[in-house]
């Protein structure tokens, strides 16, 4: 026993090597292997040679040369159905995960309640406290007047003809918005901007001012330090500037006075408005809802409103408008446009936007003007006089603009590619997706801001 085990041993490890190579000498691996290529596989392995054994050893017996091969042949189909399958799970797995992500959105973030919405508030107001920054007295009357019926309502009554100069005080504008459901005690940040000619705001107070409404209601009252983030320094007529001085903000500057009434509970109907207008997406909102709630509970009046039949009762509203806002909607595919900024050149597009094949042909044209002083003086004891006049030089140099052609870009990442490829910068890249507009070429709303 103790002799014949490492024989049995060795004499499966060549089977073992030896069905290492039988798929290719008797069947491919993804199918059966014949009886006849399992027999010449038998025939030739370790165990099918007769060697002499000792008839009292029960590991002499001789072992069947067809079992081993058929087993290892099975094994081998069975775990390449097994691979093959979990490649196909794993693929429509990625494809599901992917198309889910790229189109699904919730009702919340494409959508908003008629009648929950913000409104803005405006006020007017002095900021006191700033370092010989504020307004001049002679190009800003305003300024003095607010000032001067300020001192008047605490109390103070200036002499007459007194003339008051408020290089501390500048006048400002605020702007804050009141949002929906907000209730007295609640506090707002504004923002505070200076309506004079003041050099910064930074360092000073708002004083307390009444915010208005659209209505001339005051919903709201704002007072506090300004925040400016920048800074500035002027000396000897040179100045220094770090970002913009002549705004800022005061968080929680503002307390609710006045709250606006809401009409979330009036009726039997809510309505939805999207964002952006689009029918394959109130289509799809309108539906999920449907499906979600029950036929007929949501309706699609148009490509932005959405009528939604709702129970009666404000906790029940809150809870319904709760579950509808948590729906997933498959949205339609966004309309192909270019947004373009024409004073800081700037240039976004969404995924949607498409080139066709175009040529285009762009060349610099560059104009310089350079100004030299040139001083004329009179002969030696002559009568004239020394005379200063400018010698202008005026270059026009224009680039040879070849004539390129733009291939069709179906996707934005060959868009990119191919208007990089002409070489422009942002602000003829402008006028270039202006001319392909305009010639049929850029698939795409063209828009600018």
């Amino acid at each position: 026993m103790s002799t014949r085990a490492p024989m049995v041993i060795h004499e499966l490890g060549q089977s073992w090597e030896s069905f290492r190579a039988f798929p290719h000498a008797g069947c491919s691996p993804d199918s059966t292997p014949s009886l006849k290529a399992v027999q010449g596989f038998a025939m030739n392995s370790p165990q099918h040679r007769s060697e002499p054994t000792s008839s009292s050893d029960p590991m002499s017996e001789p072992l069947d040369p067809l079992a081993p091969a058929l087993v290892r042949a099975r094994a081998f189909r069975v775990a390449r159905m097994v691979v093959d399958v979990a490649i196909v799970a794993i693929l429509l797995t990625l494809i599901w995960v992917s198309m889910s992500s790229a189109h699904a959105a919730r009702i919340r973030e494409i959508a908003s309640v008629q009648g929950v919405r913000t409104n803005q508030l405006i006020g007017y107001g002095l900021v006191v406290g700033l370092d010989g920054s504020g307004d001049q007295a002679t190009q800003t009357p305003y300024t003095t007047q607010s000032l001067q019926t300020m001192l008047q309502q605490l109390g103070v009554t200036l002499p007459a003809g007194t003339q008051v100069q408020p290089k501390n005080v500048a006048a400002v504008m605020i702007t804050a918005q009141l949002p929906a459901f907000a209730q007295p005690g609640q506090t707002l940040d504004i923002t505070v901007s200076s309506l004079g000619n003041a050099k910064s705001l930074r360092g000073g107070t708002l004083l307390l001012a009444p915010l208005k409404g659209a209505d001339g209601q005051i919903y709201a009252m704002a007072q506090g330090n300004v925040i400016v983030g920048g800074a500035g320094a002027s000396q000897g007529g040179s100045r220094v500037q770090i970002n913009h001085l002549s705004a800022g903000r005061i968080p929680a500057g503002a307390t609710v006075e006045r709250a606006v009434a809401s009409g979330l509970t009036n009726g039997d109907n809510v309505q939805l408005e999207l964002n952006t207008s689009d029918f394959t997406t109130a289509r799809e909102t309108a539906r999920a809802i449907n499906d979600k709630l029950g036929a007929g509970t949501a309706q699609a009046l148009d490509g932005r409103v959405i009528r939604v039949r709702a129970p009666q009762g404000s906790d029940a509203r809150v809870a319904f408008l709760a579950e509808i806002e948590n729906i997933d909607v498959t949205m339609g595919a966004p309309s192909p446009k270019v947004i373009v900024n024409a004073r800081t050149g700037s240039v976004v597009m969404n995924q949607a936007v498409s080139l066709g094949p175009a040529a285009v042909a762009h060349g610099n044209l560059s104009v310089t003007i350079n100004s030299t002083p040139v001083v004329s003086q009179p002969a030696p004891f002559g009568r004239g006089e020394t005379v200063v006049a400018e010698q202008a030089d005026i270059q026009v140099r224009q680039q040879n603009g070849a004539l390129m052609a733009v291939p069709a870009a179906p996707k934005l990442a060959d868009v990119v590619k191919a208007l990089n490829s002409l070489g422009a910068n942002p602000q003829d890249l402008i006028a270039i997706l202006q001319a392909l507009k305009a010639a049929g070429s850029l698939k795409a709303e063209l828009e600018v801001i």
